[in-house]
């Protein structure tokens, strides 16, 4: 029997499919009714993410969005402001969710690579005593940053910010959808960010390899509002432990692995760095990278010509291309991939 054709994903780290180990755990997991609160397989993974990270609850939920928007809401009454990044995903990729379901707006900051510095948050905080403007109550980091290029925080920065926050009374959310690839590459654990963050949202279906979920991490009584506004938003669960044992899988057994997707992103990024196509490469770190093209060539263009070989990626703006590392790209497809590369033409 011949052998299908090697296709290489590289559009993001959603895209994998869960193991036969991680599919064993799903298939045994103890199930119940969430919307209840007696699902055992989802009470396990919820104070699993809580213990990790040093904090008193956690949020089982669809995806990193709904984490997000939760948190949000909980944080801010209708007329407030969040301050982040203008490359964060908050504000990007999330339908406007902060002014359809918290009622309040986005001050959008110019940071470095998708991060911003305590000073420019001191510089964005609204005067509380003027009718004029919302009232600043949050301020939201993401770590790692997906348009950054998967750039990490300075753990000393996030220090300083929330300090800042301690002073003027604001909250800080963390949009941890890629987490744990910042903590494989730092010295911090998730414990030292649970005590720093109000609230941390962690996404199990990216570099985790899980089909679905995320993780709302925070104090007991963050959680209880937030359960309440994600039956409003329609996220409530049934017998949803047979994905929460994917989570407590991933977990337990995927974090220390993301080393070898930043180690391909790498060499993605060298073999990049050789053609005349390549205009310029984001700093990679982590498992994302973000390269720029010539003026001659459009994103487009170029991800139509990969995809005829068979290799897939998105384009991430008018001249600049997407790649992202995970434990479905091996070494066996990054061979590949640089076969295509070194033999591209691109229409």
């Amino acid at each position: 029997m011949m052998r299908a054709p090697l296709r290489i994903d590289l559009r993001s780290d959603t895209i994998t499919k869960p193991n036969a180990a991680m599919l064993q755990a799903m298939m045994q997991a103890e199930v119940g009714d969430d919307v209840f609160q007696d699902d055992p397989s989802i009470h396990r993974l919820e104070e699993y993410c809580a213990q990790l990270f040093g904090m008193e609850s956690a949020l089982f939920c669809t995806s990193g969005t709904l984490t997000n928007q939760l948190a949000i809401r909980v944080h801010c009454a209708p007329g407030s402001e969040v301050i982040c990044d203008a490359l964060s995903h908050i504000f990007l990729y999330e339908g406007g969710g902060v002014a359809v379901n918290a009622l309040s707006s986005i001050k959008v900051l110019q940071g470095n690579y998708g991060r911003i510095s305590a000073e420019q948050v001191i510089e964005s905080i609204n005067n509380p005593n003027d009718i004029h403007q919302p009232i600043t109550r949050l301020v939201s980091l993401e770590n790692t940053m997906n348009k950054g290029g998967g750039s990490l925080y300075d753990f000393a920065e996030i220090r300083k910010i929330k300090n800042v926050c301690k002073q003027q009374d604001l909250k800080l959310h963390l949009d941890g959808a890629r987490l744990f690839n910042a903590l494989v590459e730092t010295k911090e654990t998730p414990k030292d960010y649970g005590e720093v963050f109000d609230s941390i949202s962690i996404c199990l279906s990216k570099g985790l390899g899980c089909p679905v979920g995320s993780a709302l991490i925070g104090s007991s009584d963050t959680i209880k509002k937030a359960r309440r506004f994600r039956k409003l938003m329609g996220g409530g669960w049934r017998q949803g432990g047979y994905l929460a044992a994917a989570g407590l899988f991933a977990l337990e057994n995927n974090i220390q692995r993301l080393q070898h997707d930043h180690q391909r992103a790498k060499a993605i990024g060298q073999i990049l760095s050789t053609k005349s196509f390549a205009k310029s490469i984001y700093p990679i770190v982590t498992n994302i990278v973000i390269f720029e093209l010539t003026e001659n060539i459009s994103s487009a263009q170029f991800v139509e010509s990969m995809a005829q070989q068979n290799v897939h990626c998105i384009a991430f703006g008018k001249q600049h291309v997407r790649f992202v590392t995970h434990l479905d790209f091996t070494d066996e497809h990054l061979t590949k991939f640089e076969e295509v590369v070194k033999n591209l033409v691109i229409a």
